[in-house]
């Protein structure tokens, strides 16, 4: 993704977002600028609006993450196996396996998940708010992060899958664990997030004026003793208010706590970091009510292998689990 920020002045005030956002040099048409604010990937005053026909006042400072320009085409359906733990015509949640990018974009052309989904349901059945480039696609997670999130059948249930998290009433929830020692029981980290001015492949809590708010809270599942070659580590159940890219790997590392296995903000050897090559990230529960049936779906995902694997080497250190810890641990972990 890229980022364009726009300063709205006198001469410019008084436009539609759409309208403004597809006369400028920066951006893609005015149809293509519309999808992306209904997708989200527009902040306005540091805020997300999904209305294209916002009037922008004089003074007013618009952010977009804009995809990376690909060649256009549509995509197609591959065979990738999908592990699917709810289905209906309306909606799919499904358990996303590391390593699988959620859609096309500059050098991941297919392969994707969304080219999975056009597979099991054909490209005419899934929700393109989104763009065409990611059909079914509601929210996303990091190539290298596991576990739970939704696809969308129809726009209709997409849109209204976005409003859900939007209003911050669908119910994310992440297993991390974290290096070091985390004293408090519970806590809330609650920022902005910008891309990092040092490295554009990183996000980094940041106070400027376009940086977008980010929340996330925290609950102490289980510690863990300090061993030779590393300060001990805090396993953690996370949930998300917002969705900003990166959020809970910057805003551990913000709090001195990093993932273990983080390759882009951990910290650490190999060896504390377990063997683990990617991030002990895992989205274990989603909760919601269905926007079309108003059953209430919840959904739980066990730890992959990996992460299962490291935590299992560092059980014996364990310095005792917090109640919380008591109830989610058990539902982690394979019978």
């Amino acid at each position: 993704m890229s980022d364009v920020r726009f300063l709205i002045t006198s001469d410019t005030a008084g436009a539609r977002l759409d309208a403004f956002m597809g006369a400028q040099d920066a951006c893609p048409s005015r149809s293509a600028c519309a999808k992306l604010i209904e997708s989200g990937a527009v902040c306005v005053n540091g805020e997300t609006v999904y209305s294209k026909k916002l009037v922008l006042a004089d003074g007013d400072r618009v952010e977009a993450e804009l995809p990376e320009p690909r060649e256009a085409g549509p995509v197609v359906g591959q065979a990738i196996p999908l592990d699917i733990r709810y289905e209906d015509d309306y909606l799919i949640v499904l358990s996303k396996q590391r390593g699988l990018v959620c859609h096309p974009a500059h050098g991941h052309d297919d392969g994707t998940l969304a080219n999975a989904l056009v597979y099991h349901c054909g490209i005419d059945h899934l929700g393109t708010l989104q763009g065409d480039d990611r059909p079914g696609i509601v929210h996303r997670l990091d190539r290298d992060t596991s576990g739970l999130m939704l696809a969308a059948k129809d726009d209709e249930t997409q849109r209204a899958l976005q409003d859900l998290i939007r209003l911050r009433t669908l119910d994310r929830r992440y297993i991390a664990l974290c290096h070091g020692y985390i004293a408090m029981d519970s806590g809330t980290i609650n920022t902005g997030i910008a891309r990092s001015t040092r490295d554009r492949v990183k996000m980094a809590v940041s106070d400027d004026p376009f940086a977008r708010q980010a929340i996330t809270t925290f609950q102490v599942l289980e510690r863990f003793e300090a061993a030779r070659g590393d300060d001990g580590y805090t396993l953690v159940e996370c949930h998300l208010y917002t969705g900003r890219t990166h959020q809970i790997r910057v805003h551990m590392r913000h709090i001195n706590h990093a993932l273990v296995g983080d390759p882009l903000y951990g910290v650490g050897s190999e060896r504390s970091n377990l063997g683990l090559t990617r991030q002990f990230l895992h989205s274990w529960r989603v909760s919601f009510d269905h926007p079309v049936t108003g059953e209430t779906i919840e959904c739980r995902d066990t730890l992959p292998w990996d992460l299962a694997a490291a935590y299992e080497e560092i059980c014996d250190r364990s310095m005792g689990r917090t109640e919380v810890g008591e109830r989610i641990i058990p539902q982690l972990m394979y019978e």
